[in-house]
């Protein structure tokens, strides 16, 4: 099931970042991604979190992404860490 919901979401990503102009028409511009990005933030806030959704869900699917969130906020939550 992981595979599946990984492979999935993977090529949600490749989709988000290859047809932003239709998530662009269909879910309208961001302020803040006009604002903070530039003049077309919209556009690279979606490839951006297309770009995000890929690997995030790659490294899901291999078992590392669990490893990195831990590395980076281990210490916050000690008792987590193994």
């Amino acid at each position: 099931m992981t595979y599946l919901l990984g492979f999935i979401f993977m090529v949600l990503g490749v989709f988000m970042t290859v047809k932003s102009d239709w998530f662009l028409q269909n879910f309208g511009k961001s302020n803040w991604a006009e604002e903070h990005l530039g003049g077309d933030g919209s556009r690279s806030m979606y490839k951006i979190l297309g770009v995000l959704l890929f690997f995030g869900s790659l490294m899901a699917m291999t078992g590392t992404l669990g490893n990195i969130i831990l590395g980076i906020f281990g210490n916050l939550f000690s008792g987590l860490k193994q």
